[in-house]
């Protein structure tokens, strides 16, 4: 049996739902079992999410990206090729806080918005699951 050769934008959008799933595990963990952690270890999930969902769009519509983690570049890449995928994305550009300055030292001032960025995450994965 061969096996199948999945294309860039399939592997980003797996690791991207990993992402989300390990943000929204570890939230869960720290809300109501007492897992200690640095909150800013999940809003980087939440980022990469979003990223890797930004960049498996523009992968499907053979547009080149650069190597960033910077989600307002990505976006603008959506907007020069028209490419719209909904009203609230920009209200995920705060997370770009978190790839990786937030992986060395301490923000907290979103650390509050974890239901409004999971709403919006799972938001831009059905309009990305859609576009597959």
């Amino acid at each position: 049996m061969a096996t199948k050769l999945l294309k860039q934008h399939e592997i980003l959008f797996i690791k991207a739902k990993e992402d989300f799933v390990a943000a929204k595990y570890l939230l869960d963990g720290f809300n109501h079992h007492g897992l200690e952690l640095n909150l800013e270890i999940i809003f980087f999930h939440f980022q990469q999410c979003a990223e890797k969902l930004i960049k498996t769009v523009l992968d499907i519509h053979n547009i080149k990206f650069p190597h960033t983690h910077d989600l307002d570049n990505l976006m603008t890449l959506l907007e020069e090729n028209e490419i719209f995928l909904f009203d609230d994305l920009e209200e995920l550009l705060p997370l770009t806080d978190f790839a990786v300055e937030g992986r060395y030292s301490i923000i907290h001032d979103d650390l509050n918005d974890s239901d409004k960025y999971i709403t919006l995450l799972n938001t831009l994965m059905e309009i990305v699951a859609a576009k597959m």
